[in-house]
């Protein structure tokens, strides 16, 4: 099974380094010091499991590289408008797109917030796509060096709900190389688990620079994350999605990874874009579609959407 994985960044490129190590045929594909990095060093992976370093198959340019078995799309979600019709060529009749983004994805249903224009999905088919939720705490140390904190499970699912070969077969693959990746008929519902921490944690994570463990034990910002859970939960119920956690049982759980820092924290303080529309403003644009106000969301929403604005500003 051929692999490409189109953004080798902190879960691509762990991702590709493990394909890597497992004597998997896999591309990664990067740019600029990454890249070089790697090209001059090899890919280093620094874990309390291990350190390993490994040499894949790297690649600058997306043309003329041929048809791929397997596409990782492993960019952000903002990046992927740019990167999607770049793999186009790429996309052969049997090629499986798999969707690594935070946040309700492109294929989930027609969002402005999180496909501008309609970019993504006259690229990739979503037929061609699987579905996937990613449970690693990963960076970039610094260029061809990725650090691994925390967690190793990736769930695979049909957007259909349905088994599959494809998934089996992505699936075995992630397992040869140490990963867990259960494979699942309701990766719709397991998107929406996943959002209800992220829409609240987040967003608010960023405007106080809090890890989990911190913002669950304030009192004063707890209440903010039930509110914004429950106005989440609201919008997933009226789309047919039961939860099969409460909200406090979430919030124990975001509590019990101690002083983590979100992804949304770890991009702002890198001066990265922060993956803000398709986990908030695509909830909340589907909230206006379904007449639910979520009064709670959209203010730290536009806050956050400010401190973007400013912060990059500022960086100029």
């Amino acid at each position: 099974m051929r692999i490409l994985i189109a953004g080798a960044g902190a879960i691509g490129g762990y991702m590709g380094a493990r394909l890597a190590r497992a004597g998997e045929d896999v591309t990664l594909f990067a740019r600029g010091a990454h890249l070089s990095a790697m090209q001059e060093r090899g890919l280093r992976v620094v874990s309390e499991e291990g350190d390993f370093e490994v040499r894949p198959k790297l690649i600058g340019s997306l043309r003329d590289a041929g048809f791929f078995d397997v596409i990782v799309a492993g960019v952000k979600a903002h990046g992927l408008t740019s990167l999607a019709p770049e793999l186009k060529p790429l996309i052969g009749p049997g090629t499986t797109v798999v969707s690594t983004q935070n946040g309700i994805p492109w294929w989930y249903c027609n969002l402005e917030s999180v496909d501008p224009g309609g970019i993504i999905a006259g690229s990739i088919d979503p037929a061609r796509v699987v579905g996937s939720i990613v449970y690693l705490g990963t960076e970039i140390a610094e260029p061809g060096v990725i650090r691994h904190m925390e967690g190793n499970r990736i769930t695979l699912g049909e957007p259909d709900g349905s088994r599959s070969e494809r998934c089996r077969a992505i699936a075995e693959a992630l397992i040869r190389a140490g990963l867990r990746c259960p494979v699942t008929t309701r990766i719709r519902q397991e998107i929406w688990v996943k959002l209800l921490g992220n829409v609240a944690f987040n967003p608010l994570s960023a405007l106080t620079r809090a890890t989990l463990a911190q913002m669950a034990r304030d009192p004063g910002v707890r209440g903010v994350v039930v509110n914004i859970m429950t106005e989440v939960v609201a919008v997933a119920n009226r789309l047919g999605i039961e939860m099969p956690v409460s909200i406090d049982q979430r919030i124990a759980g975001a509590e019990k990874l101690g002083d983590h820092k979100t992804s949304m924290l770890q991009d702002l303080e890198a001066g990265k874009g922060l993956e803000l529309e398709p986990v908030a403003g695509a909830v909340l644009e589907l909230g206006a579609r379904l007449g639910i106000d979520m009064p709670h969301t959209r203010a730290v929403y536009a806050c956050t959407k400010l401190l973007e604005k400013v912060t990059t500003t500022a960086g100029r």
